[in-house]
């Protein structure tokens, strides 16, 4: 295990650090200031300027005209999107379009991941709060009918549905297989109700009434649920990472020039002792995701499947965010609690993050399942 970035994942990060450069985390309307206030279209000019850079096509196939990375490289992106609240789909899109890369059809790939990546198809997924450990869990319910996949039920929680293209949604069929199906967004059967996240994103309630998709639009390869749901989350952690390192960059700055006393109350040791502790939060899920994604992006084995060390991963992402964020209130002061300071908005999305496919809670009970079936030692 080699945790040195590449000088290709390198690249990828220095071009991400100038596309974001000029984003302000307090750029849209803040639901806290303004009642009813909802942010309901992403960010189309950063989304363009993203495609521009190649960093939509960064994790595609060069037969694709992507550059062929993996998740790592992802991973280091989605870390610098979430240092400025980037408000763009871009977890939700590469991990779908990995997904159809290794799982779908070669006509599915050829017709939807070129246009992934010039930025003109906007692909999103269903995958709520629930560990979605057994397939038995999906709440929609896939079956033949003459030679057309049906797909019936409600998915709730799915992030950018009003703007995608293409919403994949897992089902479960008759005999607890889960498929995946690309279901355009203006689809017939297909009926969107507003939910609001967390951090006041618009998020929909999808349900589908008898929605017949074709062969190639459900994608029914053994693992291809499991295996977004694995690069959702361990994305996820790479959000919650950025987020965090962020916001204890803006508390290590106010506290370095707030003065109690004739001196920064960063040299009181009361103030150092709680900064330390979340600087050792943050390392801890940095080294948990970089060996998620190591495990994702390798195939390489190990005492437990990936899927333990994603669940890990996001074990210290979910506890690890709240915490850093709870103590920049704290060592804030009045300013963590000013909404005219951007640090009230990275509290809320830290709170959707630590809950976002399920609570650390969540993970460890999938971690002791996978202990329970793997035993050590």
């Amino acid at each position: 295990m080699d945790f040195t970035f590449t000088e290709e994942q390198q690249a990828a990060v220095e071009a991400a650090r100038a596309v974001f450069s000029g984003v302000a985390p307090d750029g849209v309307l803040s639901p806290a200031l303004t009642p009813g206030a909802v942010a309901e279209e992403f960010d189309r000019p950063l989304w363009a300027r993203l495609a521009d850079a190649d960093l939509l096509s960064l994790v595609l196939a060069p037969e694709h005209d992507g550059a062929g990375l993996d998740v790592i490289a992802l991973c280091l992106v989605l870390r610098e999107s979430a240092k400025v609240l980037a408000r763009v789909p871009l977890l939700e899109t590469s991990a779908v379009a990995m997904t159809v890369e290794r799982f779908g059809s070669a006509a599915l790939g050829a017709r939807i991941l070129p246009r992934v990546g010039r930025g003109d198809l906007v692909l999103t997924v269903g995958a709520n709060g629930r560990t979605g450990h057994d397939p038995a869990e999906l709440a929609v319910t896939a079956r033949r009918e003459d030679g057309a996949w049906v797909l019936d039920g409600v998915q709730t929680a799915v992030p950018w549905a009003q703007c995608a293209d293409l919403i994949a949604v897992p089902a479960h069929t008759a005999d607890g297989r889960a498929v995946l199906g690309l279901v355009p967004r203006d689809h017939e059967g297909l009926a969107l109700a507003e939910q609001v996240s967390t951090n006041g994103e618009l998020f929909a309630e999808a349900r589908l009434d008898s929605v017949r998709i074709d062969g190639e639009s459900l994608i029914d390869a053994e693992g291809a649920w499991e295996w977004l749901r694995g690069l959702l989350t361990t994305g996820t952690c790479a959000l919650a990472l950025g987020l965090g390192e962020r916001v204890l960059s803006m508390t290590s700055e106010y506290t370095g020039k707030r003065e109690q006393f004739g001196f920064p109350v960063a040299t009181f040791q009361a103030v150092a002792v709680q900064a330390a502790d979340r600087y050792i939060d943050l390392r801890a899920m940095e080294a948990t995701l970089w060996q998620a994604a190591w495990r994702i992006a390798t195939g390489a084995g190990g005492a437990l499947p990936p899927a333990g060390d994603i669940a890990v991963a996001k074990i210290w992402a979910s506890e690890g965010v709240r915490r850093v964020v709870q103590t920049a209130q704290h060592l804030h002061g009045g300013f963590g609690a000013d909404t005219d300071y951007p640090l009230h908005r990275y509290h809320a999305w830290a709170k959707q993050l630590e809950l976002s496919l399920g609570p650390a809670a969540a993970h460890e009970e999938i971690l002791g399942d996978l202990l329970a079936a793997h035993p050590l030692g």
